[in-house]
């Protein structure tokens, strides 16, 4: 059985209209900030799709009004199932910009686990936008994803595995250093901006690091700004899988 919900979030944002329109209507705006490798068709009915590991999910550009609105929609599912995303943008004083999502569709059977990570996860991803906004403003990331199997090791284990990864004191708290060391890798010096009980989010000079953690899983979505990005998804993949081991 589907279930309707909506999710609704509204923040302001460093940077103009034109700004905040390139980050979430462009595939490498959308690549600086949330999730996978992102392509954007620039047109209603165009073609949005976001690939993440070798997962590409494609859904229809339902609405482009450049620097006002943009909304995509999946197609349905067999057992109904579907998600839209629609943007809202509006230019504020200050050189700020309003910006109002509204997640919206139909969830399954286990819909309320579905909505309440949903509805947990978007605070956290305007958060990374506002960061890259305000951090690497005019510059477009290099997405890195990598993800390991956490199997029965208990949330608290794979938790302190992160945290010791990065060389950070335990509870994690924002504004704390962290330094890691994948192989291949010219050192990650940085700070804490998030801490929550399922993610940790790291900004650099050059990058915007996400580790989050999930019951039997860990994955990374970093955004990378530096010169220097060959090799990057396989040098952290090794350091996620090692210290999961």
């Amino acid at each position: 059985m589907t279930h309707p919900f909506e999710i609704e979030q509204e923040t302001t944002l460093p940077g103009s209209p034109e700004q905040v329109w390139e980050a979430i209507a462009t595939g490498p705006g959308v690549d600086s900030w949330f999730m996978g490798r992102n392509e954007v068709e620039p047109r209603e009915g165009g073609t949005a799709a976001m690939d993440t590991g070798g997962n590409r999910e494609e859904s229809v550009v339902t609405a482009y009004e450049p620097g006002k609105r943009f909304a995509t929609r999946t197609a349905t599912a067999e057992d109904g199932r579907f998600m839209a995303f629609e943007y809202l943008i509006e230019g504020r004083g200050g050189g700020s910009t309003a910006l109002r999502i509204v997640h919206s569709g139909l969830l399954g059977d286990d819909w309320q686990n579905e909505y309440d990570a949903l509805r947990r996860g978007w605070p956290f991803h305007l958060h990374t936008l506002r960061e890259y906004l305000d951090h690497f403003p005019g510059r477009t990331g290099v997405p890195a994803f990598a993800l390991a199997p956490s199997g029965e090791q208990p949330g608290q284990q794979v938790r302190a595995a992160l945290t010791r990864g990065l060389s950070l004191p335990s509870p994690v708290a924002v504004g704390a250093r962290a330094h890691a060391e994948p192989a291949g890798l010219p050192p990650v010096d940085g700070e804490v901006t998030w801490s929550d009980d399922e993610r940790i989010e790291v900004r650099t000079a050059d990058g915007i690091y996400t580790f989050h953690h999930f019951p039997g899983v860990v994955l990374m979505f970093h955004h990378l700004f530096g010169p220097d990005t060959d090799g990057a998804e396989a040098a952290w993949q090794h350091w996620l899988t090692g210290l999961l081991a």
